[in-house]
C-alpha cells in the first residue's frame, strides 16, 4: 500500500516506472499469486474475478521526476516518470531478486527522515482534524464471498504496525509488480501519511481478521475538488474473498457524505482484471489510454446497476456463510460429557445418532474418551481442521473456548449454552462481546441459548440439534428463534409426514438470523418451501427485501409472535396498524402470514405435496351433502368460489364411482382447485377409497391441487401418500385435516399466495427531480444531537419536502390584520385563513379556518374572529388549493415492518373506522396504485356516483415521492401530508407535519454490512 520513492532506498538503480493498479498484476506467473491469475470466481462472489492491489494516483503525466497534484513523495500514488516504451503486450521483465531482506521493521524513534521527507503531515497543527475521530457509523462487519467475516473500519495511528506487517507479508513478486522494486522497508514518512488521516479528504478503511490488517482501501480528494482517486491493497493470502468490492462499496459511501462525487484511478492497460473489479461494480466507468496506461474515471453515485450488484454479492455471501454452517466437514462438540443429563451429551449423541457423514471430535477435558469416542482436552488438540463447533458450556466457559476456535479457525459456532441476552443486562453484554470477538476473527455464531441446526442431506445427516430424532428428509426449510418451541416443531413435522431440508434455530438470534437464512433458501436447491417462526425482526426493511424477492420463486410461510409488542425506542413514533392491513403488509412482501403452528403446518403440507392453483375457483366432492356444504360456506368466506354446488356421491357409492366423480371434477375447465370431503362408509375399508384417490391425482395431466377430509386424519395418511425410494410422502401426496374449515383455510392461503405470484411485479420507481443529497444534508443539519426526536418547523417542512417535488400550497404566517391583509394580496385571491393552533384546524366544525376569501375585508374579518377564537396573533394565510377530495399521505415507523406509507381519505369518519391502506418501504409502482385503490372510500377518488374522478396519477406520484424519502432519510420517523386536496386538476398538499430522529431501525441501503452489534436503548 505504502508510496514509493522514485528509487526505493533499497534499490538504488531501479528504473523510475509508474507503479501499477493492481499488487497482482501481470500475466500468470509473474507475480501473481494463483487466486488472482485467472479469473476466477469463488463460490458466492457474483462478477469479481480478481482483488485488488494498490492502485496509482492520477496525478499528471508529465516527463518531470515528480509529477504535480498528489503523486510525489508524500502522494497517494508511488510512481515518479512516466514508463519507458509503451505498446509492449507484456509488462517489463523484472531484473533478478536482491537477496531476500529481513522483515521489514517499524522506524525507529530516533530514525532521522530522509532527505526529501518531511517530517510530518503537510497540514498545519491548527487545520489538522483529529486521525482517531471518525464517524462511528462507518464501522461495520462484513461477510466476504467464501462466508467468512471480517471487521472494517477507518484507519487510525495505531495501525501502522499493522500496515508494516501486511506489507511484509507481501510476496517479492507482488512487491513488484507493486512498486517496480523490492521495497522491503516502508519509510517514517510514507508509514505515518498512510496510517494517520483526516477522515474526510483523506479516508482509509482497514479490514481486520482479529487483530491483523488484511486490506486496505484508500482515497484522497484532489486538489479540494469533488474527485478523488482510489487505490487499494488486499493481502496475497486473502485476494479472491471480495474484500476490494468491499472497500470500494464503503469507500463510496463515505465519500459521498464528506462531497466526493467522482473516483479517478489509473491502471495499467495489461490489467484487465482490475479495470473489470471497477466495471463489475455497476459503475459507469470511462477509459482513456496514454502511454499504455488506463485513466479510469467514474462517478460514485449509486445506480441500479451498481445496486443490483452490490445485493447479488450480498446474496451470494450471506448464503455461503449459512452454506458452511449446514455442511460441514467435521464437528467438535465442546462441552460434551459422559453424563446422559447433561446438555454436552444428548448434543454428541444426536450427532453419532444421525450419522453424522463427517467427523465429530468430543472435547472434554476430564475424560479422554465420551460414548467411545476419542476426546481432546481442547479444541486445540484437535489434530485435523475444526468447520463446526458445537458449544455445550457454562456462559462463563464460553469465553475461553471462543479462544481456543479463534486459534483453531473454527468457522461457525453453535451455542446451545444459555445464561446471556435472556438472563439480563450482564448476560447481555457478555453475548454482544462474544459475537462482536468472532466475527472479528471470521466466525458466524448460531445462538446463544439455540436449539441447534440440522440437514437432513444424504451426503451431510448434521443433527446438531438437542432434538431427539432427526426428522425425515423434504424440501422445506424451517426457521426458528425459540428452543423450546423448536422441538415441539421438529417432532409435529414427523407426525404430520412434512419433511425437512434444513432447519435453524437461533435462540438469542445475536449474529445468524431469519434473513440469513432467506439468502440462502434463495439458491439453495434443496429447499423448495420456507418455514419461519417469528419473535422478532432485527432489520425489518431488509427482511421485507429479501422475502419480496425469495417469495417470487418459493412459498414462504410465518408465524409472527410478539405483534403488539412494541420496542421503547418505537413507541413514540408507532402506531396501530389493524390486522387487515397487517395482512396486506405480509402479502405486499409474498408471505403467508398465519397465526398458529397449527395453521402453519395446515397451509405448509399444501405448499409441500400440491402444485399452484391457477385461480380462486374450487370443487367440492364427497360423500356427504351436510360436510360439502359447510365446506362450501366456508370457502366462500374465504374469498373462493365455488365452480358449482358440492357433488354428493352418496355413502353408497363404491370407489370406482368416487373416483370418477373426482376424475370429473379435476377435468372441469371451470375448476381450479378441488376438496375432497369423505367419510368412511360402514360397509367398504376406506383404504380402498383411498387407494382409488390417489391413482386418480397421480395421472399425468393433473395439475389441479386436492385437499381432503379423508377419513378426518391430520397430515399425509398412508393411505394417501405418495413415497419416495426412502419412504418420504413427496409431491402428490394428498394432505388430510381434521375437519373441512381447516382443509378450506390452508388451501385459500395457498389460492392468495399464488395469485400474489400472477400478479405483475411492478418496478422500484425513483421519481424524476429528487435532490437527495440536498436531503440528506438537511436533515443532518435539523437533526439533533442529542438523539431525540424533534418536531421540524414549517420552513423546514417545506424545504426538506421541496427536495422530493413534493409542494405544499403557498403560505404566510402572519401576526396582524395588515399583515394578513399584504400576505393574501402576495400570495392571490382566494386564499384560507387558519389557526395556529393544530388542534383548532383539525376539528371537524371547521372552527379554527376560514375558506374561500376573495378580498381584502373578508380577510381582515377573518383574521379577527380567529384571533378570538384561538387566543394567538398569529394566523396562517393560505392560497386556496383547487377543491377536492381530502386525502392523508403518512410514514410511522412499525415494529415489524419498518417504515410504512399510509394512504386514506382524511376526516373523522375515516379515522373512526380505521380506513386506512399501507404499504412497507420501499415501494414499487403496482405498490403505490394499489395503496391509493385499497382504502374502503376510494371508490369516491374514481367517480363514485358520476362524480369526475381525481388525479389518481399524482397521488400515485406522491406516494412514491414521499416513499423515497422515507428510503433515503431513516431519520424520517414520522410524516403526515392531511389534508392533500385530490381533484381532476391534481394532488395539492395544504398542510404537513413532520418529526425527526435517530432512526429505531437500521436502514437498508448503503454498504454491505452484518446487524450491528449495540446494546438496546
Amino acid at each position: 500500500m505504502p508510496d514509493d520513492p522514485a528509487n526505493p532506498p533499497d534499490h538504488p538503480g531501479t528504473p523510475a516506472h509508474r507503479a501499477p493498479a493492481d499488487a497482482t498484476s501481470g500475466p500468470p506467473g509473474e507475480g501473481r499469486s494463483d487466486a488472482a491469475a485467472a479469473e476466477t470466481t469463488v463460490p458466492g462472489e457474483l462478477g469479481e474475478s480478481t482483488e485488488l492491489g494498490e492502485s496509482t494516483g492520477a496525478a499528471e503525466r508529465s516527463g518531470s521526476s515528480e509529477p504535480s497534484g498528489l503523486a510525489g513523495p508524500t502522494g497517494l500514488s508511488g510512481r515518479a516518470e512516466p514508463p519507458g516504451p509503451t505498446g509492449s503486450p507484456e509488462p517489463p521483465e523484472p531484473p533478478e531478486p536482491p537477496e531476500p531482506p529481513g522483515p521489514p521493521e517499524l522506524p525507529g524513534p530516533d530514525e532521522p527522515p530522509g532527505p526529501d521527507e518531511p517530517p510530518g503531515p503537510d497540514e498545519p497543527p491548527e487545520t489538522r482534524r483529529d486521525p482517531f475521530d471518525y464517524p462511528r457509523a462507518w464501522e461495520a462487519d462484513v461477510v466476504l464471498s467464501d462466508g467468512g467475516t471480517v471487521h472494517v473500519r477507518p484507519i487510525v495511528p495505531s495501525d501502522a504496525a499493522g500496515l508494516v506487517a501486511l506489507h511484509g507479508r507481501l510476496s517479492e513478486r507482488s512487491r513488484y509488480f507493486r512498486y517496480f522494486g523490492a521495497y522491503p522497508r516502508i519509510p517514517a514518512r510514507d508509514l505515518e501519511r498512510f496510517s494517520t488521516v483526516d477522515h474526510h479528504d483523506r479516508v482509509a478503511f482497514v479490514a481486520l481478521l482479529g487483530d491483523d490488517v488484511v486490506a486496505v482501501g484508500r482515497y484522497e480528494r484532489l486538489d479540494g475538488g469533488p474527485s478523488a482517486e482510489v487505490a487499494f491493497l488486499v493481502d496475497d493470502g486473502h485476494q479472491g474473498r471480495g474484500l476490494g468490492s468491499i472497500l470500494l462499496e464503503h469507500l463510496a459511501a463515505a465519500a459521498s457524505e464528506c462531497g466526493v462525487r467522482r473516483f479517478v484511478a489509473e491502471v495499467l492497460s495489461e490489467n484487465a482484471a482490475m479495470v473489470r473489479v471497477f466495471r463489475d461494480a455497476g459503475y459507469q466507468v470511462s477509459r482513456a489510454i496514454e502511454e499504455g496506461v488506463l485513466h479510469l474515471e467514474f462517478d460514485i453515485d449509486p445506480t441500479e446497476e451498481s445496486l443490483a450488484v452490490a445485493r447479488a454479492r450480498e446474496q451470494a455471501a450471506e448464503a455461503r456463510s449459512v452454506h458452511n454452517l449446514l455442511h460441514p466437514a467435521s464437528v467438535a462438540v465442546i462441552g460434551a460429557s459422559a453424563d446422559p443429563a447433561k446438555v454436552g451429551h444428548v448434543a454428541f449423541a444426536n450427532l453419532l445418532v444421525a450419522d453424522f457423514a463427517g467427523t465429530v471430535y468430543p472435547v472434554n477435558p476430564e475424560h479422554r474418551s465420551v460414548r467411545g469416542v476419542r476426546a481432546y482436552p481442547s479444541v486445540l488438540d484437535i489434530p485435523d481442521p475444526v468447520d463446526l463447533a458445537l458449544v455445550a458450556v457454562p456462559a462463563e466457559a464460553v469465553e475461553p473456548v471462543l479462544d481456543a476456535c479463534f486459534a483453531k479457525g473454527v468457522k461457525t459456532l453453535v451455542i446451545v449454552s444459555g445464561g446471556f441476552a435472556e438472563s439480563g443486562p450482564l448476560g447481555l453484554h457478555a453475548e454482544l462481546r462474544l459475537v462482536g470477538e468472532a466475527r472479528a476473527h471470521g466466525m458466524r455464531v448460531v445462538g446463544p441459548n439455540a436449539l441447534g441446526v440440522l440437514n437432513t442431506a444424504p451426503d451431510v445427516r448434521l443433527n446438531a440439534t438437542l432434538a431427539p430424532r432427526l426428522p425425515k428428509r423434504g424440501r422445506t426449510g424451517f426457521f426458528c428463534q425459540s428452543g423450546a418451541l423448536g422441538t415441539a416443531i421438529l417432532a409435529d413435522a414427523g407426525a404430520r409426514g412434512l419433511g425437512v431440508s434444513t432447519f435453524v434455530s437461533a435462540g438469542n438470534r445475536a449474529d445468524v438470523s431469519g434473513n440469513d437464512l432467506l439468502q440462502f433458501w434463495e439458491t439453495d436447491p434443496e429447499t423448495d418451501l420456507v418455514l419461519l417462526y417469528l419473535e422478532s425482526f432485527g432489520n425489518p426493511r431488509k427482511f421485507a427485501r429479501l422475502a419480496r424477492r425469495l417469495a417470487r420463486s418459493k412459498p414462504i410461510v410465518a408465524v409472527k409472535s410478539g405483534r403488539h409488542a412494541v420496542r421503547p425506542q418505537l413507541a413514540a413514533t408507532s402506531a396501530e396498524v389493524d390486522e387487515a392491513s397487517v395482512q396486506a403488509l405480509f402479502e405486499q412482501a409474498g408471505v403467508v402470514r398465519v397465526e398458529s403452528l397449527a395453521q402453519l403446518f395446515d397451509t405448509a403440507l399444501v405448499f409441500a405435496h400440491q402444485p399452484l392453483p391457477a385461480g380462486p375457483r374450487i370443487g367440492i366432492v364427497g360423500n356427504s351433502s351436510a360436510i360439502g356444504l359447510l365446506a362450501a360456506d366456508t370457502a366462500r368466506a374465504e374469498g373462493l368460489r365455488p365452480a358449482f354446488e358440492p357433488v354428493d356421491v352418496g355413502p353408497q357409492a363404491g370407489p370406482d364411482e368416487f373416483a370418477a366423480a373426482v376424475r370429473e371434477a379435476l377435468d372441469s375447465t371451470d375448476t381450479d382447485a378441488l376438496i375432497v370431503v369423505f367419510a368412511p362408509p360402514v360397509a367398504i375399508p376406506g383404504t380402498a377409497y383411498a387407494r382409488a384417490l390417489r391413482e386418480v391425482v397421480q395421472e399425468p395431466e393433473q395439475t389441479k391441487p386436492i385437499v381432503s377430509t379423508f377419513l378426518a386424519a391430520e397430515g399425509i395418511p398412508d393411505e394417501l401418500a405418495v413415497l419416495s425410494e426412502d419412504g418420504v410422502a413427496v409431491r402428490g401426496s394428498i394432505p388430510s385435516y381434521p375437519s373441512p374449515e381447516r382443509a378450506v383455510n390452508a388451501l385459500a392461503r395457498v389460492v392468495r399466495y399464488a395469485a400474489w405470484r400472477r400478479r405483475p411485479q411492478g418496478t422500484l420507481v425513483r421519481p424524476a427531480g429528487l435532490h437527495v443529497e440536498q436531503a440528506q444534508e438537511l436533515v443532518r443539519e435539523l437533526l439533533p444531537g442529542d438523539g431525540t426526536a424533534t418536531l421540524l418547523s414549517d420552513d423546514d417542512v417545506v424545504r426538506l419536502l421541496g427536495c422530493y417535488g413534493v409542494d405544499v400550497v403557498s403560505f404566510r404566517v402572519v401576526s396582524s390584520v395588515d399583515d394578513a391583509a399584504a400576505a393574501a394580496a402576495e400570495l392571490g385571491y382566494p386564499v384560507t385563513l387558519k389557526a395556529f393552533d393544530e388542534r383548532l384546524r383539525g376539528r371537524p366544525d371547521l372552527a379554527g379556518v376560514r375558506l374561500d376569501l376573495t378580498s381584502e375585508d373578508s380577510v381582515r374579518v377573518a383574521y379577527r374572529n380567529l384571533c378570538a377564537v384561538s387566543g394567538d396573533d398569529d394566523v396562517y394565510v393560505q392560497r386556496m388549493a383547487p377543491k377536492g377530495l381530502s386525502c392523508v399521505i403518512g410514514l410511522q415507523d412499525d415494529p415489524s415492518f419498518g417504515t410504512l406509507v399510509s394512504f386514506g381519505l382524511s376526516g373523522l369518519v375515516s379515522t373512526l373506522l380505521g380506513d386506512r391502506a399501507y404499504r412497507a418501504v420501499p415501494l414499487t409502482d403496482v405498490d403505490a396504485a394499489t395503496l391509493i385503490r385499497e382504502p374502503r372510500t376510494s371508490p369516491l377518488l374514481t367517480g363514485y356516483r358520476g362524480d369526475e374522478p381525481a388525479d389518481l396519477a399524482a397521488l400515485q406520484d406522491m406516494v412514491l415521492r414521499v416513499a423515497a424519502l422515507a428510503e433515503d432519510n431513516p431519520e424520517v420517523r414520522s410524516l403526515a401530508l392531511d389534508p392533500i386536496l385530490a381533484s381532476p386538476e391534481g394532488a395539492f398538499v395544504a398542510n404537513a407535519r413532520m418529526v425527526l430522529g435517530p432512526p429505531p431501525t437500521r436502514p437498508d441501503t448503503g454498504p454491505r454490512r452484518l446487524r450491528p452489534i449495540t446494546p438496546p436503548e
